[in-house]
Formats: C-alpha cells, structure tokens, sequence
C-alpha cells in the first residue's frame, strides 16, 4: 500500500470517529502513567514464557470482550451468582491464560501507577502485544477506555459470531459493530494462532450431509488427519490447531490454508468459497505485508467499540470486580 493510501485511510478513521472513541489517544497516560506500555509488555513476555496458549487466549478475550458491551473489560467479571459475560456458553471455551495476563499486567502496573490505568486499555494493549510478539504486525494503539459496569451472560447471546456462520451471517455481526465485511475477512486472520475444541466443528467431519458425511470442501488429507484427532466418540477437552501448519505464528498462512482446504470452521471455509469474500482471502494469501497491514487497521477499529471515557465508568481496582 503506498502512501497516499495510508494517509487517505488515516483521514477517514479520523473522521469516522465520534463522541467518546475521540477521547481515545496514544498517549493518553503520558503524563500519569508513561511507562504502561513497556510494564504490560514485560508481564504479556514473561506469561507467553510460560506457556504459548496466552497468545490465542488473550487475543480471543479481547475479540469476546469488545463484541459485548464494548471493549470494557466486562468480560473479566467473575460473578459469584456466575450469571457474568464469562459464564456464558459462547464464553466458557474462552481460556484461563487470557485472564490471566491481564490480571498479571494489571498487578504490574497499580505497582507503580495505582489506579490510573483501566483493565479495558490493559487488555487492549496485551492483545496488540501477543500480535507483535508472535511475529505480527506492532502497532500503535489508542488508550483512554474506562472500566464497564455491566456484565451480564444474558447479554452474550447472539452477540458473538459461531463456527458454523455463513457469510451473511458474519458480515451482518460485524456490520452491527460497524465493522465491515473487509474487516471481517482481515479479523478472521486471528484463526491464524489459537485452537479449537472439537466440537466446535464436529458437524464438518461426521454430520455435513446424507450423502457426504465429510465437508467435501475439506482438502482429504486434512480431514483424515482431523478424523484421527477427533474421533467420534472424543472427549469434550481434546482441541486441535486452528492452523495446521504454522499455530504459534502469527503471520498470512491461515489464508493460504482456505485456498487449499484447510479451513477448520464451516465460517472459515465461507471466507474463500463466496465470491464476495475470495479476492481477499487470495490478496492476504499471496500479500504478508498487506494483511498486517489491513490487520492492524482493524484492530484498532475494533477497539473503539462502545468505549467508555470521561465520567462513564470506572478504573477498577481489580479486573475481576466492580469497584
């Protein structure tokens, strides 16, 4: 992309913005808190350093977080009556080490900026951390949220996009989160680390239809390799790599494994069978640098969704509970 298509994109994301996501700023804790960045980054290290599902697991927490009530951290809510955003069904695969992270981060920085900095930029900030640390794009990310004070399951469902989504399915999601269908298709790029249960795509295997047990759109190999990873009667814990062939990495190849079969949901393999949708999975495929690019795009986007700021909200003292 060159740059004038830089600066043209730059201009619309700054006129896009509105009300509170205009309080958002690169340096919003400059003055009270300089140093926030470097702290999260340092507890995001040490924590992949303990084990590489953080990097999945922190990014799906924020994607899981911002779609419900905006990106407020209500997801981290532990609720005693357990009726919060976590204990939703579309919830509860969500992993401990996301949780984890930022509660650490959180930790690390009341040390040295008490209560300053809200768990919702926290989490923001470790989700760009875990991108850039697994071979990602770096990029800057806009800070200022506050801390919800709504957490509720009922208000997960049918909030969240499903493994089994068409493509009206996704895009229409997204668009109510004034996402579009481009950024969708550069979103879905997260599939590209993480794991999945497989139930979560169980149907695809054994179930697709009366005359073809398996998704035919599946490459046969992979689906042999899935059947054996999965057999029928497998317990509910046992998970496979959203992305066969690079699932620590963050990089391009989850789009290169739609165009050849590999596409673990029935949502992923939409992305390449519709027409609407395959220039852009074969531009990602065949382009690193334009999807980071795209990517990084995106997730600030995303990260302005429904923000609190101003006097809406607060800065939790611990992420798991209201003040």
């Amino acid at each position: 992309m060159g740059i004038w298509s830089n600066l043209f994109i730059g201009v619309v994301v700054l006129m896009a913005m509105n009300g509170a996501e205009a309080n958002l700023s690169p340096h919003f804790y400059q003055t009270r808190c300089p140093n926030v960045q470097d702290i999260v980054r340092q507890a995001v290290m040490k924590k992949i350093s303990q084990t590489v599902v953080t990097i999945p697991a922190t990014l799906r927490l924020f994607f899981h977080d911002c779609f419900v009530e905006g990106c407020d951290a209500s997801v981290l809510i532990a609720s005693r009556s357990h009726d919060a955003e976590k204990d939703a069904p579309d919830n509860m695969s969500l992993a401990g080490d996301g949780f984890d992270t930022v509660i650490k981060a959180k930790e690390a920085v009341e040390k040295q900026c008490p209560g300053v900095v809200s768990c919702a930029d926290i989490l923001t900030i470790a989700a760009r951390d875990v991108v850039a640390l697994s071979g990602g794009p770096n990029f800057t990310v806009e800070l200022g949220r506050r801390d919800g004070l709504i957490s509720k399951a009922s208000h997960v469902v049918g909030n969240l996009p499903a493994p089994d989504f068409t493509l009206d399915k996704l895009t229409s999601i997204f668009e109510k989160n004034n996402l579009t269908m481009f950024d969708m298709i550069t979103l879905s790029g997260a599939h590209t680390v993480g794991f999945s249960h497989c139930s979560r795509f169980a149907d695809r295997l054994y179930y697709f239809s009366s005359s073809s047990p398996v998704d035919p759109s599946f490459n046969p190999l992979y689906a042999q390799q899935l059947m054996q990873a999965c057999p029928r009667d497998v317990g509910p814990t046992i998970a496979v790599n959203m992305d066969p062939v690079t699932p620590i990495t963050f990089d391009n190849i989850y789009y290169a494994n739609l165009v050849n079969g590999l596409g673990l949901f029935a949502s992923d393999e939409a992305l390449v069978a519709d027409g609407r949708s395959r220039a852009v999975v074969k531009e990602f495929a065949a382009d690193q640098a334009r999807f980071f690019s795209a990517f990084a795009v995106a997730m600030v986007k995303l990260g302005r969704l429904g923000v609190k700021t101003g006097v809406h909200g607060e800065i939790r003292r611990e992420c798991s509970a209201f003040n």
